[in-house]
Order: structure tokens, then sequence, then C-alpha cells
């Protein structure tokens, strides 16, 4: 297991293992294999090596290369999104504030530039026009915005080139905003637009060159799913099937598997939706170890194991393991052994990865309700609740909390780890966590 775990993660270039280039990290499955001599603990002053203001809240992901930080913000006066923590509720609104790019020195936190990447941003419950995170290779930074205002950018901030999708390809139609991040993968961006609650326009994957903007292919994406179940909010993800890659895309009742160079479906896993509920809408994104996929559904239930590859419809063929397990919101992290899934509700349950072995089921952090998903560094996972509380579990096969620390406000926003730091955004503050 060991061996192969590593032979993945050997596969990616040395300067991306060192950063944080898009919503998941470099593996895209929630964990920071370089970071060191991270806190545990810290407060609003203990451990803090800096914080910045925010213009406003975002569930998006800051992402990290080298000395810079990009994050995506609503302007200054937007609505602050009001929620209960301990009941997840929010209220909806609407707005027409600017979105905008933010790029900050991971030094002192300062603001180094701002760019205007949306003249609009609406509101739904927990998310905002600013929901899906920045991705960058170092040279470039790329973003998509929940009405569909793909751009980008120079890490200097100058614009290289900008499109809008809605305009080009129709309104999409997801009951609670758009916010899937578009996955960098190569030379090209892999786009899903999964929904159909508020539209009759068929879902749809595209594959857009990094460089110039232009679309490469653009297929349908076909489903028997109806209603709400057509809504799919996760990311695309990369399987390696047979030492080549596939795209994977989740949501409306299914899982397909599409050529990476005209965006073929190859193959396709259904059972997503055993009962037929209309509104199964999907959230959580999959969890990818080489050509093994975990995708949850709505809540978790089901949470299925499953190898990617074959030809058709795959299902009942490749399945592994199934459990109620996963979450809804947050997406699973894992150390290539164990999986280590974050149900909303603050319960924590590990498996072995190839197994499906319940290590341990249900055991309680904090109290509150879990939008963030789980980071793994460093043999420590954290997990880190609306409320803002972060508790850290030792990685493994047992359960035994580190520590546990509380910050300022609302943090929906999934925490990453580069180096000896780890960064937080909550409502208010992008913090910088360091021991000092």
């Amino acid at each position: 297991m060991r061996v192969f775990c590593l032979a993945v993660i050997l596969t990616l270039p040395g300067s991306l293992l060192a950063n944080w280039p898009q919503w998941r990290g470099p593996n895209s499955d929630g964990s920071a294999p370089r970071a060191h001599d991270l806190p545990v603990s810290w407060s609003p002053t203990e451990n803090v090596l800096w914080r910045t203001a925010t213009p406003s809240w975002s569930a998006a992901t800051p992402i990290v290369w080298e000395d810079r930080i990009f994050l995506t913000s609503a302007e200054e006066g937007s609505a602050r999104l009001k929620i209960d923590p301990g009941a997840g509720r929010g209220a909806t609104q609407a707005g027409r504030d600017k979105v905008f790019l933010l790029a900050a020195n991971r030094k002192d936190g300062a603001i180094l530039w701002q760019r205007q990447i949306d003249s609009e941003n609406l509101l739904w419950r927990k998310q905002n026009s600013a929901s899906p995170s920045p991705i960058t290779d170092g040279k470039l930074v790329w973003i998509m915005t929940g009405n569909g205002k793909l751009s980008c950018f120079t890490v200097s901030g100058q614009e290289v080139w900008r499109r809008d999708i809605q305009a080009e390809y129709g309104r999409f139609g997801l009951n609670h905003g758009y916010a899937s991040t578009p996955l960098l993968h190569g030379d090209r961006l892999y786009v899903q637009v999964i929904h159909g609650f508020k539209t009759k326009d068929p879902s749809y994957v595209f594959a857009v060159d990094k460089a110039t903007g232009k679309t490469l292919w653009k297929v349908v994406r076909a489903t028997d799913a109806v209603q709400e179940s057509l809504d799919n909010y996760s990311t695309p993800q990369i399987a390696a099937v047979q030492g080549k890659p596939q795209l994977v895309i989740s949501g409306a009742d299914c899982v397909t598997g599409h050529d990476l160079a005209a965006g073929k479906e190859l193959w396709r896993i259904r059972g997503f939706n055993p009962s037929g509920n209309p509104f199964n809408r999907t959230i959580a994104s999959s969890l990818v170890i080489g050509e093994h996929v975990f995708t949850p559904s709505t809540r978790g239930r089901p949470f299925v194991a499953f190898r990617a590859g074959g030809a058709g419809d795959i299902t009942g063929k490749n399945e592994i393991w199934t459990n109620n397990l996963g979450a809804d919101v947050p997406t699973a992290t894992t150390d290539g052994k164990y999986l280590y899934m974050l149900k909303d509700n603050g319960s924590l349950s590990a498996v072995e990865a190839l197994t499906g072995k319940v290590m341990y089921e249900g055991q309680r952090l904090e109290l509150g309700t879990y939008s963030a998903s789980p980071l793994l560094a460093e043999g420590k996972i954290y997990c880190i609740s609306e409320g803002g509380t972060t508790t850290v579990v030792k990685a493994g096969p047992a359960f035994e909390i580190l520590g546990t620390s509380k910050l300022d406000s609302l943090t929906l926003a999934s925490p990453v780890a580069v180096g000896n730091q780890i960064f937080i955004r909550t409502g208010d503050y992008l913090y910088c966590l360091q021991k000092r």
C-alpha cells in the first residue's frame, strides 16, 4: 500500500507538492505531503504569524504558491451571511456587489493587488459568487465565479484572457448557485456544469487551453436523474487507469469517466441514488487514489468505492465496497492507506481505503456544523467547524484528539497547509498560523 501511494505522489513535480495550487491541494485529496512542524493549537493571538482582513466572507479556499496567496471575495460592504453555527441555517439574499481576485504577500498578509472578476454577487444560503477557489501553476492564476465568469491573470495581476460561460453556453440551472472549481491538469482546465433543477438545458463538461482560454472540446453529459438530483457542486478529478489519466465527473446519480483528448465518455457507474430521491443533489467531491474512486451521494448515503476503467455501464462490475459514512458537504481526505470522512454534524470516521474495513466510526469532534473539508498534514487531520473551532486528530487507525482551537467567526473555507504554516479563512480574516 505504501509503495502504491508513493508512486502516485512521485508523479507530481516537486514544486507542485511544495505548494497548494488548487482547491484540494497538490494531490487533489486534501493532503499536504511536504508540510512540517505545524501547530496543533492556536487562538486569535497565539501561534498567529499574521492575519489580514478580507472584504467579505467566502467558502473559497486560499491558494498558495511560494510567496503569494490568492483568494476570492466580494467587495467590502457586501451583505454578510448570518448563520447559526449550531444549526447551520442561512438566509437567502441577493446582492449586486462586485467580486474580486486578490493576491496577498505570504510574508505578512499585505494585499499586493486586487482585480475585479465579476460585476454581480448573488447569494444562496452558504454560497455566493466567490465560492469557487482560484487555481495556479505559479505563472498564471485562473478563477471561475458562480456566475460563470472564467478569467486568467498572471501572478502579478495582469489579465490574460476572460470569458463569460453563461453567455456562451446558457444560464446555469442549479438550485443553490454554481460552486464547482475547475480542475487544472497539464495544459488544460477541466470544467463541469452539472445542473438541471432550474433549466432544461443539458449538463456538460468542457476542456479549456490554460494559456489562451480557448475551448478544446465540449461534451454533453446525459443522465436519467430528475429534478434537483440533476444538480452537482463538486470538482472534477483525475484517475489513473492502466497508467493513463482519465477525467472523473460525479453528480446526477452517477459517475462518468472521460477521455482527456476529446472528452468522450468511456464508462459510467450508477447506484448513487438507490431510493430514487428527486432531491438527491450532491455537493462533496469524489476522492481518487490511483484508479480507485471514492464517491459520496447526498448526506453520504451511499458512499461507494470502485475501480475506474472499463467500457460502457460498469455498475455492478467495479464496486469494491459501500457504506453510509460519507458526508453531505465536506470532501474526505486520505493518506493513501486510510480514508478520513468528516460528516456535517462533526463526527469523524476512518476506513481502510482498499478494503472498506472500518477502523473507527462516528467519533465526535467539537459540537457544530462542518462545511469545510478536512486537511491532512504531518500525520494530523484538521477539521474546522462553521463556528471557527478546529479539532486536530491524529491520523491512523485509532481516534485521538491532539488539540482544539477557536478563532473569531463563521468559517466555510477549507484549511490548507504549506511548509510549516496553516492558512485558515474565516468570515472576517485570512490567518497564517505558525509555531511561535
